[in-house]
């Protein structure tokens, strides 16, 4: 192996805070890192992706994308096809070989393996890891009449060689993709040889900030304003424009963090409307019948008519950017020019602003402010608080921490996780954290439990979620099973109730900071920490509680019996 590889794989190791497993088992960790980084915007822990030895079918990394989120269990299917009305979904299968030549067996059996993943009838040994995929893959394609498209397959074969086109490996791969491509389960399947070349480049990838450049000649500067550094608005037309939208394989990026409102599909009637302004002779009327787009940046860059924007987000034209990038091949669509305003600024309020002014035409779910809220960037704030080995990241944003080097990712804490941690621990429902995160927010915000209120205090968010990130630094240094992964939100809660001194005060009182800080205490030192989530899964261990039952862990039955079970140890 060469020696840039290798001091990719000792950053890497070094950044999610992971243990060597030997080189073959951390190049799959590089491997799978790199490609699904590439894919999907998030962080996330490569564990989820990353396949265990033995029955893997000769598949080494396996990432599932469904409107934009990483699956990691069934329940998030339900949850995104009820908000959104419509699943568009991407397989992303690697194989990893330390091995500097190529083969065609190996690339064979990589491929077969594939074939036999959505096979009805698999003919291959599966581990539990293949299992579980292959059971959310079936739960994907129980629900296929609301396919926006087949799915999208992407295979990745990877090596420290260098790829040369050779054309019987070619031939091998050509052979294999057609065979998948004769499934008719797939509206698009490729098949890309990554070398250590390619391997460098998707690394250094992943550490970049959203960038493109644009010749953006119809435009009007606006006057100077205060928070903004610069301000344009005008007409793009649509090749420009998809730069904004796609990357260099025209796969749409995840650009619309900051918008308030997810894609609604093109079922209801204004998106249908633009969808058939866009497939008309008539098209070029869309700049006079479209309200247009916002992106708010970072930084803006002009030279002469080309601009560079930096760290970028559509705060607005959500519903109207998807509806042009799906209509991309339409035959008008050359003829069309978007009402476009690029805002640059450093401000979040300025931001927040911006972003709730350009979305006041409809009314706004809670849960779809969440992320916009003046609670978001104080909570992040009140992250920003603690130091040394206390410290923790709120990303309130995708790629929020992409740049800076000196932030470990296992230290990262994404909205999500943030709620699925804070659900469980504090509101005692680790049995509903297995939906898509939305829809718990939804379900929290029609109910008695609320979350991100603006009253609330921030310590009990913090709280949770260093006792998520402490029980997972446990985890990946092996000093408890990982099959209790899957009971994880269930030890949270159990951590406080059996650590946590009288009575759960209200989320709006000061008392809550102290009962925090007694949590805090045990959690900060990880000896006590280790001990404390041992004794949570005894309890687990003596209830009539199976781990390994998915139904178990999502019953609210169960969930009681285990809290009635650890009160009366309290006594």
């Amino acid at each position: 192996m060469d020696r840039i590889t290798k001091s990719l794989i000792a950053e890497l190791l070094a950044n999610q805070e992971l243990e060597s497993e030997g080189i073959s088992k951390d190049f799959e960790k590089l491997v799978n890192y790199c490609v699904v980084s590439n894919e999907y915007s998030k962080s996330f822990d490569v564990g989820i992706i990353t396949v265990a030895e033995g029955g893997d079918t000769g598949i080494d990394g396996l990432a599932i994308l469904v409107n934009g989120q990483l699956i990691e269990d069934k329940d998030e299917i339900d949850g995104l096809l009820e908000r959104n009305n419509f699943l568009e979904v991407t397989y992303i299968f690697i194989q990893s070989k330390t091995s500097s030549n190529y083969s065609g067996g190996e690339i064979n059996t990589f491929i077969f393996g594939v074939k036999d993943f959505f096979s009805e009838k698999p003919s291959l040994v599966r581990n539990s890891d293949i299992n579980k995929l292959a059971e959310i893959s079936d739960h994907i394609y129980d629900k296929a009449p609301h396919f926006k498209n087949n799915p999208t397959l992407k295979l990745y074969y990877c090596t420290t060689g260098k790829w040369v086109d050779d054309q019987n490996l070619l031939g091998v791969i050509n052979i294999g993709v057609s065979d998948l491509e004769q499934t008719n389960l797939f509206e698009k399947v490729s098949f890309s040889p990554i070398d250590a070349k390619g391997i460098s480049a998707y690394f250094r990838k992943t550490k970049e900030t959203t960038s493109t450049t644009i010749c953006f000649r119809n435009r009007i500067t606006l006057p100077s304003i205060t928070g903004i550094s610069e301000a344009y608005i005008g007409l793009l037309p649509f090749e420009e424009f998809k730069k904004i939208l796609s990357d260099d394989d025209d796969n749409l990026i995840n650009v619309f963090e900051d918008n308030v409102r997810d894609f609604q599909g093109e079922n209801n009637d204004v998106n249908s409307g633009i969808r058939n302004t866009l497939n008309n002779s008539d098209s070029d009327l869309f700049c006079v019948l479209n309200n247009g787009v916002t992106i708010v940046a970072s930084s803006i860059s002009p030279t002469g008519d080309n601009f560079t924007i930096r760290d970028y987000q559509i705060v607005n034209g959500c519903q109207t950017s998807n509806v042009l990038f799906n209509s991309r091949h339409s035959e008008y669509i050359n003829s069309v020019n978007v009402p476009i305003k690029i805002i640059a600024t450093d401000d979040d309020e300025v931001k927040n602003r911006i972003t709730l002014a350009t979305n006041n035409q409809t009314p706004i779910k809670k849960e779809q402010l969440a992320s916009l809220t003046s609670f978001q960037r104080s909570l992040e704030q009140y992250y920003n608080s603690y130091t040394g080995d206390s410290k923790l990241y709120y990303e309130r944003r995708s790629k929020q921490y992409n740049s800076d080097s000196s932030v470990l990712k296992t230290r990262i804490i994404t909205v999500p996780y943030q709620i699925k941690s804070f659900a469980a621990m504090f509101l005692d429902i680790p049995h509903q954290v297995t939906s898509f995160f939305g829809t718990i927010v939804n379900k929290l915000n029609e109910g008695k439990a609320q979350i991100f209120t603006p009253d609330h205090v921030y310590s009990p968010y913090y709280t949770s979620a260093f006792a998520y990130f402490r029980l997972e630094t446990i985890f990946r240094r092996k000093y408890i099973d990982a099959s209790y992964k899957k009971v994880r939100f269930h030890i949270l809660m159990l951590f406080r109730i059996i650590y946590g001194t009288g009575p759960l005060p209200e989320f709006n009182s000061k008392k809550m900071d102290t009962y925090c800080q007694k949590l805090l205490d045990v959690l900060n030192d990880e000896n006590k920490a280790l001990e404390a989530f041992k004794k949570c899964i005894k309890v687990i261990d003596d209830a009539d509680f199976d781990k390994s039952d998915k139904q178990d862990i999502k019953l609210l039955s169960k969930t009681k019996s285990l809290i009635a079970q650890v009160n009366e140890l309290k006594i």
